[in-house]
């Protein structure tokens, strides 16, 4: 009876293992995808099989995390405001799923951070003062909550660099944050193995504009 227990414990282990692997290899597969293509129907369909992985995967915030970053880069691409705001309808309701898993998680408030900012780019006179400023709030917060969170700090700098060209402002507090934000790009660690590894290129190329 005790080895057929052990016995038993053992498959109960070796098929958590083979689920978790898959897990994972789905997941990393479509991470590249949406970190890389060049297609909007290769993310398109990224984002659908992560959507699909969420779905199977109750407990699991990061397919909706990166459903929701796919989604943003699709808006990135769009130039019609209309489409733009679809899709960032679709990452909004992405990220809302990861929260309820999740909740507090500071690169899930980043990225709801991140997709405010990108509403102000559909019209920046008209929807700067309201969604900046929801920007500002929720990359504020994800800062507090992870002081470590390079994308939250490489956002906020974005955020206030945009927001000092805009008004004609020097841009010394925003290339101070992105210095911060470079740093902890280099020293971050984390020990989920699908954590976010995206922004230190985006950082980067706008600290360039800083000297």
């Amino acid at each position: 009876m005790k080895k057929q227990l052990i016995f038993s414990v053992a498959l109960l282990i070796s098929a958590f293992a083979n689920a978790n692997d898959q897990y994972l290899e789905a997941m990393q597969k479509n991470i590249m995808i949406v970190y890389t293509s060049k297609s909007s129907d290769e993310i398109q369909q990224a984002v659908n099989s992560l959507d699909r992985i969420g779905g199977a995967e109750k407990t699991k915030w990061e397919p909706y995390y990166y459903a929701s970053f796919g989604y943003v880069m699709l808006a990135n691409r769009e130039e019609d405001g209309a489409k733009k705001d679809q899709w960032l309808d679709a990452a909004a309701a992405a990220l809302e799923k990861a929260k309820a898993i999740n909740p507090d998680d500071s690169e899930l408030t980043s990225m709801e951070g991140f997709i405010h900012m990108i509403r102000v780019t559909v019209d920046p006179a008209a929807r700067g003062q309201q969604y900046a400023g929801l920007a500002f709030q929720a990359f504020s917060k994800a800062v507090q909550q992870n002081p470590e969170n390079p994308r939250a700090l490489a956002l906020l700098a974005q955020m206030q660099y945009g927001t000092a060209q805009f008004f004609g402002s020097p841009v010394t507090e925003a290339c101070g944050t992105l210095t911060k934000a470079i740093e902890k790009f280099d020293t971050y660690k984390s020990e989920n193995p699908l954590a976010p590894q995206w922004g230190k290129e985006m950082a980067v190329r706008l600290q360039a504009q800083c000297k």
